[in-house]
């Protein structure tokens, strides 16, 4: 372990006051209840998020799935308070038994970022292009800690080596655009994790990224998650990412959650159809060349209108005229697995 903290390379050691995986409490590190998130223009409402409820353990991840538009970002960033004004945000969400809806915002600075931190899509955009890596990253350690400028700069190429970004002291010179695409996100790592948070929030991180990259990406944050103790939301699209990297799945539809278990459950067991419908897409190694790839067929539904029944009827092969009048709850129906369905796959014989 070094003099300032960090840990670099492949010793396994962790950072000062890092936790080591066994939670000193049972209680979740993250608590999302009945978290609903509106976006009012004039008279017109857009629920973005409309009743979300998951928690987050410690040192676990956690993986949100569903197409774009489906509320993944948005309850993100409701997290990290990090919306637009016009956004109108009720519910609850607890970190370590706070709550967050409704802090002041001098009080949620003390959180984000130290306590909670987010790698966000795209870091080309992320970054500043006209500021070197280096002073971005001792930008985000100089927000949080208050250290001297020459060990800044030691911690920040520490950080740096522990998101195994080569030549580090060298690139920290440099400029955005002289780094590739897969450096650049491991920047962006390095930046949120500055303060050392206890739950990481990746938002579509590897989704600009090339598939080999993706994967050494996800191998890294898994690797950190691990090594630091911390938690991880993973938000992609991508239930490929999440079979492999999550602890537990939810699968969001229409803002809502339609169905969460823990990752093995979840693939051995899909009930919702439109978890299926996205499982079909997902490209098959055996499909022959240029074989047409699967769709989950239709559109999702327009948020700014009411919901009446289940949101996916439109597009559900199993639909009846009760899923088009009636929501179907979101309830735990298996041991440790929720869905929102009358009409759930691999049950019909018992339905």
């Amino acid at each position: 372990m070094s003099a300032n903290g960090f840990t670099a390379g492949e010793t396994g050691e962790l950072p000062a006051g890092a936790s080591t995986g066994t939670a000193a409490t049972d209680a979740p590190l993250l608590e999302v209840s009945d978290l609903r998130v509106e976006f009012r223009q004039g008279n017109q409402v857009v629920r973005a998020v409309d009743g979300l409820n998951y928690t987050v353990p410690r040192a676990r991840t956690v993986g949100l799935i569903g197409e774009s538009g489906c509320g993944k970002t948005v309850s993100s960033r409701a997290i990290m308070a990090l919306l637009p004004h016009t956004a109108h945000v009720t519910g609850s969400i607890r970190f370590e038994g706070q709550e967050l809806v409704g802090l002041s915002e001098r009080r949620m600075r003390a959180v984000r970022g130290s306590q909670i931190a987010m790698v966000f899509q795209d870091p080309a955009r992320s970054l500043n292009p006209t500021v070197r890596i280096g002073p971005q990253i001792t930008e985000a350690i100089h927000l949080h800690n208050d250290v001297p400028k020459g060990e800044a700069f030691d911690r920040a190429v520490e950080l740096m080596e522990l998101v195994r970004l080569p030549a580090a002291r060298e690139r920290f010179r440099q400029y955005p655009h002289q780094l590739s695409g897969g450096m650049r996100q491991r920047v962006m790592i390095a930046i949120a994790l500055a303060a050392q948070p206890k739950l990481l929030i990746a938002d579509e991180a590897t989704t600009a990224l090339d598939v080999t990259t993706q994967a050494q990406i996800m191998e890294l944050l898994r690797d950190l998650q691990q090594r630091l103790g911390m938690a991880l939301i993973m938000i992609s699209h991508d239930l490929g990412l999440a079979a492999t990297f999550a602890d537990e799945v939810l699968v969001m539809y229409a803002g809502r959650g339609v169905e969460r278990a823990p990752t093995q459950k979840l693939f051995e067991h899909v009930r919702m159809p439109y978890t299926r419908a996205l499982l079909d897409a997902i490209p098959r190694l055996e499909n022959p060349p240029h074989a047409p790839l699967a769709a989950v067929p239709g559109q999702p539904p327009d948020l700014a209108r009411e919901q009446v029944g289940c949101p996916f009827s439109p597009r559900c092969p199993n639909v009846t005229d009760h899923c088009r009048e009636h929501m179907p709850p979101f309830k735990e129906q298996e041991p440790g697995h929720l869905w929102a369905c009358w009409h759930p796959c691999g049950l019909e014989g018992r339905r």
